[in-house]
């Protein structure tokens, strides 16, 4: 759920491979388009189709966010769409954050019949970004219902503030309000308080309030794009650290942690707080799948994306489940 040019290697393999699907490393085992950054997976149930909805390509769309749809559960990928059409995008966000080329890490939470898309608008390395909120009535491009209405920004950060507002992460705690889990880099992973039906921040909230979920790794302090699921009684954070967007040379691992009560501490499985630097790591690079990360947990399924070693170091979607072990703690895959 980060950032977003995908990086010069990227580019140029884009550019110089034209849309040849890539084939993710097993086991994975996708097909189709599925040259995805950042996925927002929403597994549907049974006969239901399936959607991601990702980073939008600056060479594809204008940079709009993407749609996918797969149609025998969640196997084989094709592109079905963007959520503005080029040009499209709202005129705030030029406005608010000079320079945005392209939308960055969506994320897809239902609440009473309303889809609500949060998204960020930001330019490679900066914290001048903000956090912007659309809602539809369907996910899928090819139902007469479909078309996002503008929310406006549930978030800007500036560059005197020590937080990013990027990688928006949306989870409803056990009363069922909702929250908002945010952050790249500078002080780490924050949280603050929404409220429905409008999906906006709560009442009275501000930066200033946001509690601090995961971060505490050193400078540059390499932790990002949080999701957040809740299993049994305790909710779990999982983040994605170290450098994305690198391509082969991308060092992005995903990492853990669990709380009892949705603002956290979270805490790994030895204990140490994630806000203290703490973290287990639950995928990392293994053959030609580097550097997974951007991770969105969707029932008990972790989609994320990877950079192909065996394709240029291109982004790539993978889908796994999500395993809980009998000591209570997730792990991902077979």
């Amino acid at each position: 759920m980060t950032a977003r040019l995908l990086g010069p290697v990227v580019v140029a393999a884009l550019m110089l491979t034209g849309c040849s699907p890539i084939q993710p490393t097993p086991p994975s085992d996708l097909a189709g388009d599925v040259r995805v950054h950042d996925p927002a997976l929403v597994a549907g149930a049974g006969d239901e189709p399936w959607f991601v909805y990702s980073t939008g390509d600056p060479l594809l769309d204008g940079g709009e966010l993407q749609v996918r749809r797969s149609d025998d559960g969640g196997v084989t990928w094709r592109r079905v769409g963007s959520v503005w059409p080029t040009g499209g995008r709202p005129a705030w966000i030029a406005e608010e954050v000079p320079g945005v080329t392209n939308l960055w890490a969506p994320e897809l939470h239902e609440h009473d019949g309303t889809w609500y898309l949060y998204y960020a608008a930001s330019t490679f390395g900066s914290n001048h970004s903000a956090i912007g909120l659309a809602t539809a009535t369907t996910l899928d491009p090819d139902d007469p219902a479909y078309g996002w209405t503008d929310r406006g920004p549930v978030l800007v950060s500036e560059k005197t503030d020590d937080v990013n507002a990027i990688d928006p992460a949306v989870i409803d705690d056990a009363e069922g309000r909702p929250w908002l889990a945010f952050g790249s880099f500078w002080s780490g992973i924050r949280m603050l308080p929404l409220s429905w039906p409008g999906g906006l921040l709560a009442e009275g909230a501000s930066l200033d309030d946001a509690v601090l979920l995961a971060g505490g790794r050193g400078g540059p302090n390499a932790i990002e794009a949080p999701s957040i699921t809740r299993h049994g009684d305790a909710f779990w954070l999982f983040a994605s650290i170290g450098a994305c967007c690198r391509g082969v040379d991308s060092t992005y691992q995903v990492i853990v942690g669990r709380a009892d009560e949705v603002t956290g501490p979270y805490l790994d499985a030895d204990g140490v707080p994630l806000a203290s630097g703490g973290g287990t790591v639950v995928l990392t690079t293994e053959g030609d799948r580097i550097g997974p990360g951007g991770e969105s947990v969707s029932g008990e399924l972790l989609g994320f994306h990877f950079y192909d070693g065996a394709n240029a170091g291109l982004p790539a979607l993978a889908i796994e489940p999500l395993r809980w072990g009998t000591d209570g703690w997730p792990s991902v895959g077979e």
